[in-house]
């Protein structure tokens, strides 16, 4: 089996595939793999591995749990000024898969309520620059980047732009487990006032398909 193309598990419609295999000018948007800075200093490891998603109609009807599509977490890109990020196929980390089992547990735990996720509140690629929590010149990188970060703006009902409906609903996402990081309510670039932010650090995948001496030797 090919370090730099694994086969997926034959029941997912979208393929694994090495970052490090595709072209150059993704490479360069996507940048696998390499060691890059958070918002304090920190390195962390890009992904590698990714889901490539082959048109958008696929991302609308694949569903990773029963209550999340695929679509809903790489939506942002398309509003990127890259042309390849508006572009198929599209490219999302594997890890993405962990978030969403985080999300699917969330929304049991608040009594089976949709949970809605920004437009811009899930997968951001290295080259996003839309918002206060992409990547800017003289920042760094955060979850979002890695595809495990989430931002909700409402669950079932309730709108989450005030302070007590963010602070109720971090409660029961902190309660998922302590792999579950909430950003406090406020004003700053790590914190949110019309949203709730939960990401699982910079946590990457790496699929059981994958030699990982062989990779070493890459």
């Amino acid at each position: 089996m090919s370090a730099q193309n694994p086969a997926n598990h034959s029941a997912f419609p979208c393929p694994v595939v090495d970052g490090l295999s595709l072209p150059a000018e993704l490479r360069r948007l996507l940048r696998p793999d390499e060691l890059v800075p958070d918002r304090v200093g920190r390195s962390h490891r890009l992904p590698r591995f990714f889901y490539e998603i082959a048109d958008w109609p696929l991302a609308k009807a694949t569903f990773l749990t029963p209550h999340f599509r695929l679509s809903e977490l790489v939506v942002v890109d398309c509003r990127e000024d890259d042309r390849l990020l508006h572009e198929f196929p599209h490219y999302v980390p594997c890890a993405v898969a962990l978030l969403v089992r985080c999300l699917e547990a969330l929304r049991a735990h608040v009594g089976d309520a949709p949970v809605f996720i920004a437009a811009n509140g899930a997968y951001r690629s290295p080259a996003h620059r839309l918002d206060s929590g992409a990547v800017t010149d003289g920042g760094g990188f955060g979850p979002h980047q890695w595809a495990v970060a989430a931002d909700i703006y409402r669950i079932g009902d309730i709108w989450l732009n005030t302070r007590s409906a963010i602070e109720k609903y971090a409660d029961f996402a902190r309660a998922l487990g302590p792999d579950v990081r909430i950003a406090p309510y406020g004003h700053g670039i790590h914190e949110s006032d019309d949203h709730l932010h939960l990401d699982l650090g910079y946590a990457r995948m790496i699929p059981v398909e994958v030699d990982e001496e062989v990779l070493s030797t890459i």
